[in-house]
């Protein structure tokens, strides 16, 4: 099978398309013929090794200090079932399926082994595997934030990095839950943000959110931006701060503002495979929809890592596999 691998950390170049043996499933195993994955911001930051402040030895032991732990990126696909395990009692040969490797990755490639009692879902029939790909990632991240956040119907939320593909689902799945949503991102991405059902939007480049004097239930930073120093009187009492991405220090806080204020930091959640079921749910009815920005042919990836890099993608970067 043809599958990209890569054996040191570096810039896009570092990774290589390749033939490698066609994996066999085990007992209880799925082997997914894949038709679609992505490239996702996890894929940058464990191929290029950057990552927020204070992270380094934590992402030595996670990713290897040398050369990587995971040869092969990707954290989501979507493809159809080639061939099961003798074990195997929910899926058959010929599934559509879709699936989220998560931190164990393996996804650029033909062919993904996966147990059956992972996260695999059935691909509703009406979407297509580029878009059935590009569910999982920004979906259930931010699920598990608003989960572990609390959010309800009614509770004004901020969303600052609204444009990547956790902020695009953040925006859509909050006005799901019927929170009234705020999208913060660039000039460029304004019209995008609107258009995914944002009540307002700001434009960074403009606007000091934190200096406005308004204030939410809930801001959820995925650009790492909006540190609680920065954002704390931009929450309401009560107000939650979810931060997805942060430095150490950031990470480290929760215990002691609960303590010393009436605001709250929500550094992680558990996604679950319910949550995946949802989001087919709601793509599946027209009522959630990744936003898909570029696609690449799987022979060039590296192309689509050095967009990736730039910073500047809208939603997700689709690899047509």
């Amino acid at each position: 099978m043809r599958a990209v691998v890569y054996d040191r950390f570096g810039p896009p170049e570092v990774l290589k398309l390749t033939e490698l043996p066609k994996p066999t499933p085990g007992d209880r195993e799925l082997l997914i013929r894949v038709r679609a994955t992505t490239v996702t911001a996890a894929d940058w930051r464990c191929r290029s090794k950057i990552v927020p402040p204070g992270y380094g030895l934590a992402a030595g032991f996670f990713l290897g200090f040398r050369k990587p732990k995971f040869p092969i990126l990707g954290t989501q696909l979507s493809g159809e079932i080639e061939a099961v395990g003798k074990g195997v009692t929910r899926f058959k040969v010929g599934d559509q399926v879709f699936a989220y490797s998560a931190l164990s990755m393996g996804c650029h490639a033909e062919y993904k082994c996966l147990p059956e009692d992972g996260a695999v879902v059935l691909k509703p029939a009406n979407l297509s595997h580029e878009v059935a790909a590009s569910l999982a990632f920004g979906g259930t991240t931010a699920l598990a934030y608003y989960r572990g956040g609390g959010l309800k119907a009614g509770d004004q939320v901020l969303v600052n990095g609204a444009s990547g593909d956790v902020g695009t689902a953040a925006i859509q799945l909050g006005k799901h839950f019927g929170a009234v949503v705020t999208g913060v991102c660039s000039t460029a991405n304004l019209e995008l943000v609107k258009s995914l059902g944002a009540d307002a939007v700001i434009d960074y480049t403009r606007e000091d959110f934190t200096r406005s004097g308004r204030s939410y239930d809930l801001i959820m930073d995925n650009a790492g931006t909006a540190p609680f120093a920065l954002c704390r009187g931009s929450l309401k009492k009560g107000g939650r701060l979810l931060l997805v991405i942060g430095s150490v220090g950031d990470m480290l806080r929760p215990a002691w503002v609960a303590l010393t204020s009436d605001k709250r930091i929500v550094v992680s959640n558990r996604w679950t495979v319910d949550d995946l079921r949802l989001l087919a749910s709601l793509a599946e009815s027209g009522r959630y929809r990744p936003v898909i920005d570029r696609t690449y042919p799987l022979a060039e990836i590296v192309e689509a890592h050095r967009y990736v890099d730039a910073g500047h993608k809208k939603g997700n970067v689709v690899i047509v596999v």
